[in-house]
């Protein structure tokens, strides 16, 4: 199929330097043995030896339980980012072609012993001229042109790239690549990356014991970030902490206050806080890598406070309600099926208390629901999803006695203390009390008009049956099946008749319109045998 798609494509510029990629995109398929079966784990590694792109797709459909199953997703956060370094020489010259001039006139020493090694760029320690201890990130060479060229590709591939069939409608892979490919453009853009960091500071300012790396902007570009050098411990060396005297349960509530803030207060968290990502230095958190962050609007976070509270409650009504707020259908709803499937999720945490609860695995179920029941998500929610998942894995390594979701209730309730205001509530209940008896006083008006309109014969009356859709769909779908066999004998009896005319032109001796005829019957059968043949 690849090949066809090669040749009958009208060849551009583009598609003759794409065809390459494709060629050595099909031997990377062909040696994982891709028609044997897709595995998980199979899957994940065929996405790291095709490179940046597809390992980004990869994490962004790790966030993405609505599109592929949750056993696939729990794979693909296993990514792996690191890759080979790129020679010094090759990290100097890109240096040079940014600043225009010496590397040596910028930075007194840069180690040539990398800190760090991804897809997109790579990270080492440097000495300015002032002395001053810095760490600068160079993108590596043509990565925007690799992962744009492999977006060309993947969109033009979409038609044949449906990953779950039954999603269509809902999941649009065209989507995904759109904000997969925003999630890149984010990384690959230092400066948006600085921005992020100066946005992540304002927003944390009056919290003392959480900060970020300072970036140096006169030396920073597209393509360079150039930020203050973190001389401190990886979170997740818990022997070190302690070696230094710090409390690491301290350090845990520290941190889950600081992600629900970040989550509740600010709608900007970090997308991606796995442990490599926060420091410890000087007894502060240090949040590393800015690059992808996320954003809820107050809507959703909203809708994230009302699912809490419902799961702590058991309140069916009111996670239903959430659930309708997180997302936007794309179909008519079954209410009745929904509040059933939220029901079902509801009863698995009856009884449970917080050191059982995990909001990640909560969030994914939720997502599983919207996408059963067609309801569409936007990006914020599932990096909400994969950021929940990732810093109750951190703090289950780190401090298995703090519970993020604990924290994350605790808050909640603070907030709703905080933000209520028992003068404005009354005022409130006055308006609502008063807007209630004006309509009340309408109602003998109204049932006199209906019953007025009733008497007239002018009253109309909509009935919504409930379970209905599904029966329905069945005797539309026989309808259809038995249209095709109408049109299937009326093509076999029609041909038939031509074939006894002498009709020109004609194949050995047979009409050639009643060849066709009976070719578009055979099709026509064809397709309708193998459809009943599926239902079976």
């Amino acid at each position: 199929m690849l090949g066809n798609l090669i040749k009958n494509a009208n060849y551009t510029k583009e598609d003759h330097l794409a065809t390459n990629r494709l060629k050595e995109l099909v031997v990377v398929l062909r040696n994982r043995e891709i028609m044997h079966g897709l595995t998980p784990e199979k899957l994940r590694m065929i996405l790291e030896d095709l490179g940046p792109t597809f390992v980004k797709l990869g994490q962004v459909m790790s966030m993405r339980p609505d599109f592929l199953p949750q056993e696939y997703c729990d794979e693909l956060v296993k990514l792996q980012t690191e890759v080979k370094p790129l020679p010094f020489t090759t990290i100097q010259i890109v240096i040079e072609e940014e600043y225009k001039t010496k590397w040596t006139k910028v930075f007194q020493s840069i180690d040539e012993q990398v800190l760090g090694s991804a897809s997109i760029a790579q990270v080492h320690r440097a000495v300015l001229k002032t002395g001053e201890k810095v760490v600068i990130k160079v993108q590596r060479p043509g990565i925007y042109d690799v992962m744009s060229k492999d977006i060309v590709l993947l969109r033009r591939a979409a038609t044949i790239l449906k990953v779950i069939s039954e999603s269509s409608g809902l999941i649009d892979f065209n989507r995904i690549l759109d904000e997969m490919w925003a999630i890149a453009k984010q990384e690959m853009d230092f400066l948006m990356e600085s921005n992020h960091n100066d946005e992540f500071r304002q927003c944390n300012s009056d919290i003392d014991y959480v900060t970020c790396p300072i970036v140096n902007r006169q030396l920073t570009t597209s393509r360079i970030l150039v930020m203050e050098y973190i001389d401190g411990i990886q979170i997740d060396k818990i022997n070190e902490i302690k070696a230094l005297g710090y409390d690491i349960n301290d350090i845990g509530k520290k941190l889950g206050e600081n992600y629900v803030k970040q989550i509740i207060d600010d709608g900007y968290f970090h997308a991606d806080p796995h442990p490599g990502n926060i420091w410890i230095r000087s007894g502060k958190i240090v949040w590393l890598d800015l690059g992808m962050m996320g954003r809820l609007s107050t809507r959703d976070r909203a809708a994230l406070k009302k699912a809490v509270f419902a799961v702590v409650n058991n309140d069916t009504y009111e996670m239903k309600a959430a659930v309708l707020a997180l997302g936007v259908p794309k179909e008519r709803i079954n209410h009745t099926r929904l509040y059933e499937d939220i029901d079902a999720m509801m009863n698995e945490y009856v009884g449970l208390d917080f050191t059982s609860l995990h909001l990640g695995p909560l969030a994914r179920k939720i997502l599983a629901i919207l996408s059963r029941h067609k309801i569409a998500i936007v990006p914020g929610i599932s990096m909400f999803a994969r950021g929940v998942v990732t810093i109750e894995g951190v703090m289950r390594i780190c401090c298995p006695d703090v519970h993020f979701v604990e924290i994350f209730a605790t808050h909640m309730q603070a907030d709703f203390r905080k933000n209520f205001d028992l003068r404005e509530e009354i005022e409130k209940a006055k308006r609502d009390g008063y807007n209630l008896l004006r309509k009340s006083m309408r109602l003998p008006e109204q049932v006199s008009d209906i019953l007025k309109m009733t008497m007239s014969g002018q009253t109309k009356v909509n009935f919504d049956l409930t379970g209905s859709e599904e029966p329905l769909r069945q005797v539309d779908k026989m309808i259809n099946k038995l249209i095709v066999g109408i049109i299937s004998s009326a093509l076999l009896l029609g041909s038939s008749i031509i074939c006894t005319t002498q009709m020109t032109p004609k194949i050995m001796e047979i009409p050639l319109l009643g060849v066709f005829g009976y070719i578009a019957a055979l099709i026509l059968c064809t397709r309708l045998v193998f459809s009943i043949m599926k239902k079976k």
